[in-house]
């Protein structure tokens, strides 16, 4: 029944959003070339329950980090599964990929498990704490949900691409393009 509520109520958000009845900001916060505020956060892959550290992460490589408004609705369940099936492309590309959400970790463990496919990292940001530094929040009936947004961040801190829009299907394709453009930019 919650998980049909939540369904419901995602899909009223993206009514609204098409309509652009929604209270959403003029402009991103931030722009590419701007440093990407760092952050900590409790995360899973599958059952393995761990503290994400994006500057640790960034001296791996560039990060992919998308934000999704809740597990187990349509458009999150789509858009997990097609970071999923990508996973391998964005190993080639050296890139780690982590999804965040409002949902608590108990919620995320399962959503990893099943629709990530233990893929990549989904992390716990019920404050939304990580999603206003990221200006990745959309309202709806006063209540604050995590947009679906996805960042590239270059190794060396900075925002490298944004993309932005509630259809989950385009963000796969064009943050893998993103890093294929930052990966040609760093050989010259």
């Amino acid at each position: 029944m919650a998980q049909r509520l939540a369904v419901i109520i995602l899909a009223l958000i993206a009514v609204l959003a098409i309509l652009g009845l929604m209270r959403r900001p003029a402009h991103a916060a931030l722009d590419a070339g701007e440093p990407a505020p760092f952050f900590t956060t409790e995360a899973t892959i599958g059952e393995k329950v761990f503290t994400f550290d994006l500057a640790a992460a960034l001296k791996k490589g560039p990060v992919v980090l998308y934000f999704f408004p809740k597990a187990f609705t349509k458009g999150c369940t789509a858009e997990a599964h097609a970071f999923a099936d990508a996973a391998d492309s964005f190993k080639r590309l050296g890139a780690t990929v982590i999804g965040i959400s409002k949902d608590d970790v108990a919620t995320l463990k399962e959503f990893s498990t099943s629709e990530c496919r233990q893929k990549f990292a989904v992390g716990s940001d019920a404050d939304l704490t990580i999603a206003k530094e990221y200006d990745a929040t959309i309202s709806f009936k006063d209540t604050l949900y995590a947009n679906r947004v996805s960042y590239v961040i270059s190794p060396d801190d900075k925002i490298a691409y944004i993309y932005s829009s509630l259809d989950p299907d385009e963000h796969v394709a064009n943050t893998l393009h993103a890093l294929e453009k930052l990966k040609a930019r760093r050989r010259r």
